[in-house]
């Protein structure tokens, strides 16, 4: 840009003649829709008004609640954005799903500050997709999309409120700085992120002791990698006798999965807990109805043939060799253990056979029944089946 508008609304000329403006999209379509905010524009306007909607209360009319606003719209599109990404990032603790934790998250505090009911977001999220016709990830993702924003608005909702409450309590105690085992009680308890309690601490002119707070997060990390090295390796929320079991029921929808669908299918996730089993794994479409119903039956036969899970350690390569499902290209010792359905009636004499440190029942019959409740897409290529034993 050569010329900048003065005051006076007459042009100078400015000292560097540069091409690159780094005025970005969203600058440009304002300039050229003849707007000076970025949020007037036609990529944002869809969302600011079904904000103002649910809100009730008009953009621009407020200065606070026009940054709520604005907030609330960039922080959605951009984690519907990243969550429909090909790699499907969804919010977590860690990495890349902490960065979309953290604008979800931002989102539903400002979200609550426009008074706007919880349960809303998809609702906002939904406006975004008509924007993009042409972002197919987007629009293939758009399932993914909107239910992990949800179960995080559903996880954040629960706490949001009394975590506030909490943190103007620890306010009013230090005054000055808020200690950092307190700002970590805020991220463990509460789920907020260290950025939102800076946040509040800076609203209220206080500081928070980030060097302790990193201290407490070091000591939770360690005992996380201490947690993650003992037993429950395989996605398990503990040791009860419901997670076993289904841990167990795990195992069989891996093998029948490969045997209804393709020989191909390897597992991309799980997470089991006492209520549920959930199960990720790489397939190009949505399963039939016929296809499930198939591989209901085929679990439920396998649990009425009362197999016995046998745990055995044995070589590394003697366990590939064996057909053994396993990560393959992972980092494994030179002994590992397997855990095997065995099936005398089977022609290979067992029916699944997995690399697993347990823990798992000891026959498949006190499992009682397998039941699929769901079966959704993850992102591109991946499908998640959940399901329960009875």
């Amino acid at each position: 840009m050569q010329y900048n508008k003065t005051k006076a609304g007459t042009y100078e000329t400015l000292a560097q003649q540069n091409v690159d403006t780094g005025m970005g999209v969203e600058r440009t379509l304002a300039v050229l829709q003849g707007y000076e905010d970025n949020y007037q524009t036609s990529i944002f306007q869809p969302l600011i008004i079904e904000i103002e909607k649910l809100s009730n209360k008009t953009y621009g009319k407020d200065k606070q609640h026009t940054r709520s606003m604005r907030i609330v719209a960039d922080h959605l599109k951009a984690s519907a954005f990243i969550i429909g990404d090909q790699r499907g990032v969804k919010p977590s603790n860690v990495g890349q799903g902490y960065v979309v934790r953290r604008l979800i998250r931002r989102a539903i505090r400002y979200m609550k500050q426009l008074d706007i009911p919880p349960g809303n977001i998809a609702t906002i999220t939904k406006a975004i997709f008509p924007i993009y016709p042409d972002y197919q990830e987007l629009h293939t993702n758009k399932h993914f999309i909107l239910q992990q924003l949800e179960e995080e608005e559903t996880k954040f909702t629960k706490t949001l409120e009394s975590g506030i409450k909490k943190f103007q309590e620890l306010a009013k105690l230090h005054k000055q700085i808020i200690p950092g085992n307190d700002a970590f009680l805020l991220f463990q308890s509460y789920g907020f992120p260290i950025e939102m309690t800076q946040e509040l601490a800076h609203e209220q002119g206080i500081k928070i002791d980030l060097e302790g707070y990193n201290a407490e997060f070091a000591k939770h990390q360690d005992l996380s990698r201490t947690s993650s090295a003992g037993m429950f390796k395989s996605g398990l929320a503990d040791d009860s006798d419901a997670t076993r079991k289904l841990h167990t029921a795990t195992h069989l929808l891996n093998e029948a999965l490969r045997q209804v669908l393709n020989q191909d299918i390897t597992q991309k996730g799980s997470n089991i807990t006492p209520e549920r089993l959930r199960f990720d794994f790489n397939f190009p479409r949505k399963l039939t109805q016929e296809e499930l119903t198939k591989i209901e039956a085929l679990i439920n036969t396998k649990i009425q043939a009362s197999l016995i899970m046998h745990r055995e350690e044995v070589p590394l390569e003697e366990a590939v060799q064996s057909g053994a499902q396993h990560e393959f290209g992972g980092k494994y010792p030179e002994m590992v253990s397997i855990y095997t359905a065995i099936d005398p009636k089977d022609p290979r004499g067992w029916f699944a056979k997995e690399f697993c440190t347990g823990p798992h029942v000891s026959n498949t019959n006190e499992l009682g029944s397998f039941k699929i409740l769901k079966e959704e897409s993850v992102s591109a290529g991946i499908r998640r089946i959940k399901a329960v034993v009875a």
